[in-house]
């Protein structure tokens, strides 16, 4: 059967050395696309003075917006999704040893990739329409903060929520996923790496919609939501950790229907 689970793949543990090395050498790749992401994002920065003024889109065309969104995706979540990329490597190359029909793993992490490119396109749409609407209603305009900070909130409380959880389940637990998920084949193993997408996008999405109102290109804050990320995914403490951001947002997000000015982005709205 296509959908059938791969053996469970402990034997992997015994891989030739070259694919040992080429597991090492995949998650070498995927640290350094990483790395180069974030020092883009960081050169980025100073040149950004000012344009939250923009609003939330920062004044760029839809394809220019979506390519720093693939650079901030690659910055902040390759490196949280490693295990998960690493897991399905080292399946693929014990087929691979075996002489069984293998598939390479960027198949893999371009449907993990589509998922989050169409979460940018809407993040894209959302922030035009925000602009669109705050220019037509004063009201909009004047409450914009206070609506920032309600997102936040929801942020917080979506943290400790089931479908948070559920989501997390899978994304700490690659051995699982492969094991219940296993698809077969270039489509199946496209189908896997959207599959992992939208559980990651479920673990996440607000952290990365609460950028709309904080800054899109906040990069102390995308270094923060990355910890975050790392933490809840691959720590013994993610608990801990959900609880404490949970706390933190709400907290921040209540300060701000308060006093609107606690929003960062507050003076250029």
């Amino acid at each position: 059967m296509d959908d059938a689970p791969p053996e469970r793949p402990a034997a992997a543990a015994s891989l030739p050395a070259p694919l040992r090395r080429e597991r090492a050498l995949i998650l070498l790749l995927l640290l350094a696309l990483a790395a180069v992401s974030w020092l883009v994002l960081l050169r980025w920065e100073p040149g950004m003075e000012g344009e939250e003024t923009l609003g939330p889109a920062m004044g760029l065309s839809p394809l220019l917006f979506l390519a720093v969104w693939v650079v901030m995706m690659v910055a902040m979540m390759f490196p949280t999704a490693a295990p998960m990329i690493l897991m399905f490597t080292r399946v693929q190359a014990g087929k691979r040893v075996q002489g069984q029909a293998f598939v390479p793993t960027w198949v893999f992490v371009a449907g993990y990739l589509v998922v989050w490119i169409a979460f940018g396109a809407l993040i894209y749409g959302v922030a035009i329409a925000a602009e669109r609407a705050g220019q037509r209603s004063a009201w909009l305009s004047t409450n914009a903060p206070r609506l920032g900070g309600a997102l936040i909130v929801l942020a917080g409380l979506y943290q400790v929520s089931p479908l948070k959880r559920a989501c997390l389940a899978h994304c700490r637990t690659p051995l699982h996923f492969v094991l219940t998920r296993w698809r077969e084949g270039y489509r199946g193993a496209l189908e896997m790496g959207l599959r992992h997408g939208l559980y990651c996008l479920g673990c996440c999405w607000l952290l990365f919609a609460i950028l709309l109102p904080l800054g899109l290109m906040n990069v102390g804050l995308m270094a923060l939501i990355t910890l975050l990320i790392f933490a809840e995914k691959s720590l013994p403490l993610s608990p801990y950790a959900r609880v404490a951001a949970s706390v933190a947002l709400v907290a921040y997000g209540a300060l701000i229907l308060m006093y609107p000015s606690a929003l960062p982005t507050a003076m250029g709205m």
